[in-house]
């Protein structure tokens, strides 16, 4: 009968796996992503698809890791100015 907001009428509260548990599933998700942006960083060096600079590397290591590690939905951003700005 209740509405689901107060007094919890029929629902259990949600809760959080112990730090142990999440620290273990975070570890797998980053050992993912890094492959994933190893596989990225060799794909693009065999098929010439761009030539990266060491700094731009590092941009791209660092926006992809937390794309793919961040537990919040990230947003696209359309860069319109120069890269090297």
């Amino acid at each position: 009968m209740g509405t689901g907001t107060g007094g919890g009428q029929g629902q259990a509260p949600q809760r959080r796996p112990p730090p142990c548990r999440r620290g273990g599933a975070r570890q797998r998700i980053v050992e993912g992503a890094v492959g994933m942006v190893c596989l990225a960083l060799q794909r693009l060096d065999e098929e010439g698809v761009v030539e990266l600079a060491e700094e731009r590397k590092a941009a791209m290591v660092s926006n992809l890791l937390m794309v793919l590690c961040s537990e919040q939905a990230t947003q696209q951003v359309v860069n319109t100015g120069s890269l090297w700005q």
